[in-house]
């Protein structure tokens, strides 16, 4: 079973995954009577997780090639808060990287920060041991921000791009490898068509990717820039957009009529006198 394959597996598992450094695979055996009176049932098949640990806050470092980019203050601001008052409710999962003397986040960076933010001495950490070629590294980030909607529309635009490009994935292969609906794929994967003003934003939230997805439908850049400046301006909702895109391809394609009908076609023949005959 591959990294990706286990993550996969193991995503859900990991909210209930005890942190301890002296906790070791060995599963729990024990039948001896729980205090209380409590079946020792409770304990068939359950195992103690070798890899969890607390680790000192400054131990660990970020992923510079982490496809999440920006990190709302206010909402960091109110994990740590979280943290101050309930505790890490789910591990990080690191990396030992032995040329940075460090443990480097895969999945779990905003945890990471907000524990920082809340003064937190140490992380509770899954560390994921083996090598990790790039490729695999990115799709378990993908994989573990997409399940929580970490990322923004454009960083997950372009996450899914780098991750086609490295792993030589179609976009069909892409949507099963991580199970995510086909049209989810290309409609993020459109978004990175998109002029470049328009990009900005989106990535600024001031335009919607769903709407800027429509507007990505009119084949004309300088209509698309005209689109999105009615959007944000107007405050047009997606409904309103679409009908502002089946006008403006309805408009372009009568102009392309147009031009079409008023060319004249001149037909010239050509005769030529007949050759000898043999």
């Amino acid at each position: 079973m591959s990294k990706l394959d286990e993550l996969k597996r193991t995503m859900g598992a990991n909210v209930t995954e005890s942190a301890s450094r002296r906790e070791t695979a060995t599963p729990v055996l024990s039948t001896a009577p729980a205090s209380g009176g409590l079946s020792p049932a409770r304990l068939a098949g359950v195992a103690r997780s070798k890899n969890a640990m607390e680790i000192p806050i400054d131990r660990i470092k970020p992923d510079p090639d982490q496809p999440r980019e920006d990190f709302a203050p206010e909402a960091l601001a109110r994990l740590a808060e979280s943290l101050r008052a309930r505790g890490q409710l789910q591990p990080a999962r690191v990396r030992w990287d032995e040329e940075r003397g460090a443990y480097v986040i895969i999945c779990g960076e905003r945890r990471w920060r907000a524990a920082k933010m809340a003064g937190l001495s140490t992380l509770t950490c899954v560390v994921s041991d083996g090598a990790l070629d790039a490729g695999e590294l990115l799709a378990l980030q993908l994989i573990e921000n997409c399940v929580r909607e970490d990322l923004s529309s454009m960083e997950q635009a372009r996450a899914y791009r780098a991750l086609m490009d490295r792993m030589g994935w179609s976009g069909n292969r892409l949507s099963q490898e991580l199970g995510i609906d086909q049209s989810s794929v290309v409609k993020a994967l459109s978004l990175l068509a998109l002029p470049g003003p328009i990009r900005e934003q989106v990535e600024q939230g001031a335009l919607p990717a769903s709407t800027a997805y429509e507007i990505g439908k009119v084949a004309d850049p300088a209509e698309q820039a005209n689109l999105a400046a009615r959007v944000v301006s107007e405050k047009l909702s997606r409904a309103e957009t679409v009908e502002a895109v089946k006008r403006a391809s309805k408009s372009a394609g009568a102009k392309g009529r147009g031009a079409s009908k008023g060319r004249k076609v001149t037909t010239r023949v050509i005769r030529t006198a007949p050759g000898p005959r043999l």
